[in-house]
């Protein structure tokens, strides 16, 4: 059966077989712009231009519902379709709203069950269901296409085009969408669906699995289908007769109109049983589709690339009608929010009920989605809504000396992205990519541009972090993200760099664990964390993927060593307020390839050792530049060293088991401790392996030897300080003789002696002071070189130059007048 309306209020059942009209359907008063079979085969719908949807009998032809006035009036304009579709298992009916919406009939009743509203700001003109019904695309008159998850009412993603998309279809085979709009423009949506949701076409129901959102077509007798696309044409070339084209007209037909890529025509048009297209695979969804007019039209698909991420607000779930949302959710607490009859409940609350303040509950008028909580306060903000809601920023401190200390900023014309808060100090990033920050009392201290639109940021103590898009999205489905570090206090910036992310995946939550550790992580699963290392780089701290299969996890926050995270049963990304979400705690792990001694343990707890190491070690010298005492540390850097030798023995202990003897020696060189060395040799002579005890303690002599060579050029630097202290000293005083001067020079340039020089110049003018005697000290050191104390040809040679400098100064000054230009040298010189 194929159904044709138009323009003269009557609609045709014509039948394909022999091409009679099997009846005509007459009720509507204005032209007939949708219809659609009932999955099941019992009713038909159909829709007109004034917003009237008629419900038939499809065996009788009888009209069972006439609701009039439920869809939008589109009057004359012919420029788009308003159409409607049965659900896939046909249960429910979708209808276009009149509040920019969809609406949802029941099948049997008609009456309206729920609708689906969320950003579509003119009328809806089209859409279809997925295959198994879960998810529906709907396009509207604003040039919008939003994808709705319809079991929960809300929409999970969108795109914007150049002009209205008047005609959509979901791949049958696969999760894509086909569009095409009003200048003849199409391309195909790869990826609809996020990989971590239901497919689309996973669990299709039995009935109606051929809808395409207009015709159902009978798939017991292929040979007598046709196409949508082919129904004007039929029309126009059967003179009345409605003479069934031929099946060679079809083919052609379905290939013509706009030259479509042949795997996806085929896909479309699966019906046909002699389509050649399904030999050529090879063609890519993302080429560039040219018209059949040479190419005039040819323009780049809009749907081919891949949707730049929008911003998002760290530990924030998504808007639910009804529902009480995460604005933030850390390692501090909650911040949540309920709409209630027009305006918002937001309420705090912190993990630790006992540290935290308590805070009072708010009413919110704003209609805030985003904030940010530390100890201090939190900060609230809001996106435009019209033209006579602007974007509101709103800070509240949770304890303050001074009354009224709560402040907002509102922006005209500018948006606000993201909210980040630190140290006495908010921040907040806007749509013309502008990054605010002001001091906690609401003084404007800084207005920076970034390259590019925001993703998110995040505060902590003194450290701001922000993400923005770098340029537009890679082939295949890759976002390319930056991140930047500011130090807020210093109007510094000490780290920039790409923000790696596996590939097909987006940013999920970004931000700082417990001890500063700038970290991020994606839709698939894997936290990454900053180090300095190897110029500044990011470390997979852990993967999702060799977790449990059945489960998301949505991360709060990390420490050192655990991520803090709220496991969520797929389909489910996120958890609701209430019950009230519990904590799971998961051990960081690198993800390590199958080691052939089956020490994958152990090498994870090695490396994660080393970079511990490696950030107190820069902590300890990052507090030595400030000039502050870094002995603080020291106990947690031995811990860790001790901690980091016991597992390198266990891992000595495996390669010896295993064969491993070079693997073995490798680790044995990266001991901190000699009494650990030497329980590496106590373990392999254990273990009868006397070739590699011998190689162990060989390795243990070398290092001893160069402990004590090192320590012996320090000793030996010790007692030149203060000869080339003097030789400095004494230089000052404008000596007579070049030759005097010329090996002080030398003396001070060398690189071994040149940084105790300024450390022993204040003993050395005491030693002058007090009248030591210079060849006194020559003759000391001159001992010291004969006893051996020089460690190589080098050193002796610098000691020589020493000692005949000293020589040749104390005899320039003897020739210098009796009253010295050093004041603080009358004792000394007689």
């Amino acid at each position: 059966m194929l159904a044709a309306a138009g323009d003269d209020e009557g609609i045709k059942l014509i039948n394909t077989v022999d091409g009679s009209i099997a009846r005509v359907l007459k009720g509507h008063k204005g032209s007939v712009t949708g219809l659609a079979f009932d999955p099941n085969g019992e009713y038909f719908t159909s829709m007109d231009s004034k917003g009237t949807v008629i419900i038939w009998e499809l065996h009788s032809g009888e009209i069972l519902h006439n609701l009039k006035g439920i869809a939008p009036d589109t009057g004359l304009d012919v420029s788009t379709r308003n159409v409607l579709c049965w659900s896939p298992d046909g249960l429910t009916l979708a209808v276009p709203g009149l509040r920019n919406d969809v609406v949802i009939y029941e099948r049997d009743t008609a009456e309206k069950l729920f609708s689906l509203r969320g950003d579509h700001i003119q009328p809806i003109c089209f859409l279809c269901w997925s295959p198994n019904g879960k998810y529906m695309a709907t396009s509207g008159l604003d040039r919008q296409v939003l994808i709705w998850d319809v079991d929960k009412k809300q929409d999970i993603d969108r795109q914007k085009f150049d002009e209205t998309v008047c005609c959509m279809a979901w791949k049958p085979t696969g999760n894509a969408l086909a569009v095409i709009d009003v200048t003849g423009k199409h391309g195909i949506w790869e990826s609809v669906i996020p990989s971590s949701m239901k497919s689309p076409i996973e669990d299709i129901p039995k009935q109606g699995s051929n809808s395409n959102g207009l015709l159902l077509f009978d798939e017991d007798d292929p040979e007598n289908s046709a196409s949508g696309e082919s129904l004007s044409d039929a029309g126009e070339n059967s003179n009345g007769e409605f003479e069934p084209p031929s099946r060679k007209r079809l083919r052609k037909l379905s290939f013509s109109e706009e030259n479509l890529e042949e795997n996806d025509a085929s896909d479309e048009f699966a019906f046909y049983p002699l389509v050649q297209s399904h030999k050529k695979r090879s063609h890519s969804h993302k080429e560039q589709l040219d018209s059949v007019n040479g190419g005039s039209k040819s323009t780049r698909v809009p749907t081919s690339k891949t949707k730049m991420q929008e911003a998002f607000q760290p530990g924030s779930t998504p808007m639910q009608p009804g529902k009480r949302r995460f604005l933030c959710y850390n390692m501090l607490g909650t911040v949540t929010t309920v709409e209630h009859d027009g305006y918002s409940h937001i309420e705090i609350d912190f993990h630790d009920t006992g540290s935290g303040p308590r805070v009072p509950s708010m009413t919110d008028h704003f209609g805030f989605t985003m904030a940010a909580l530390n100890e201090n306060g939190s900060v609230f903000a809001n996106p435009c809504k019209g033209e006579k809601s602007m974007s509101t920023l709103m800070y509240r401190p949770f304890s303050s000396w001074a009354n009224n200390s709560e402040w907002s900023m509102r922006f005209e014309g500018e948006e606000v992205k993201v909210v980040a808060l630190g140290d006495a100090w908010v921040a907040a990033v806007t749509s013309f990519n502008y990054l605010r920050i002001f001091t906690e009392g609401g003084l404007q201290r800084y207005v920076i541009s970034l390259d590019g639109p925001v993703v998110t940021a995040s505060g902590f103590k003194d450290k701001l972090a922000v993400v923005t898009h770098a340029s537009d999205c890679l082939s295949p489905n890759d976002q390319v993200l930056e991140f930047r570090v500011f130090i807020v206090s210093h109007g510094t910036q000490p780290f920039r760099g790409r923000l790696p992310l596996t590939p097909g995946s987006s940013l999920s939550w970004f931000g700082f664990s417990e001890e500063g550790q700038l970290s991020s992580y994606d839709s698939k699963g894997v936290l990454r964390s900053y180090t300095s290392q190897f110029g500044g780089s990011w470390l997979p701290l852990f993967s999702a993927i060799k977790e449990k299969s059945d489960e998301n996890y949505w991360l709060t926050g990390l420490n050192a060593s655990k991520l803090f995270c709220v496991v969520c049963k797929k389909p489910d990304n996120f958890p609701q307020v209430m019950p009230k979400p519990v904590l799971t705690l998961l051990n960081l792990a690198f993800p390590l390839a199958s080691s052939d001694l089956g020490s994958e343990a152990l090498e994870n707890e090695f490396m994660m050792n080393n970079m511990h190491l490696f950030e107190i070690q820069k902590r300890i010298e990052e507090m030595t530049r400030a000039g502050l005492d870094p002995s603080s540390l020291d106990d947690d850097a031995f811990n860790f060293e001790a901690a980091q030798d016991r597992c390198i023995l266990r891992l000595i202990a495996s390669c010896c088991n295993g064969d491993k003897l070079v693997r073995a020696t490798e680790l044995l060189k990266l001991l901190s401790l000699e009494k650990s060395m030497k329980g590496a040799i106590k373990l392999v002579t254990a273990l009868k392996l006397p070739n590699l005890a011998e190689r162990f303690s060989g390795i243990l002599e070398e290092r001893l030897l160069y402990e004590t060579k090192k320590n012996k050029e320090t000793k030996t630097q010790e007692y030149l300080a203060p000869i080339a202290a003097d030789a400095q000293l004494s230089r000052s005083k404008a000596p007579t003789k070049t030759e005097a001067s010329k090996p002080v020079n030398n003396v001070s340039s060398s690189p071994k002696l040149s940084a105790p020089l300024f450390t022993k110049k204040n003993k050395t003018l005491d030693g002058a002071k007090a009248g030591i005697n210079r060849t006194t000290i020559a003759n000391e050191t001159l001992m010291v070189r004969q006893t051996g104390v020089e460690t190589s040809d080098k050193l002796g040679k610098m000691e020589e130059r020493s000692q005949v400098q000293v020589v040749n100064k104390s005899e320039a000054n003897l020739a210098q007048p009796t009253r010295p230009s050093n004041p603080f040298l009358k004792s000394s010189i007689k």
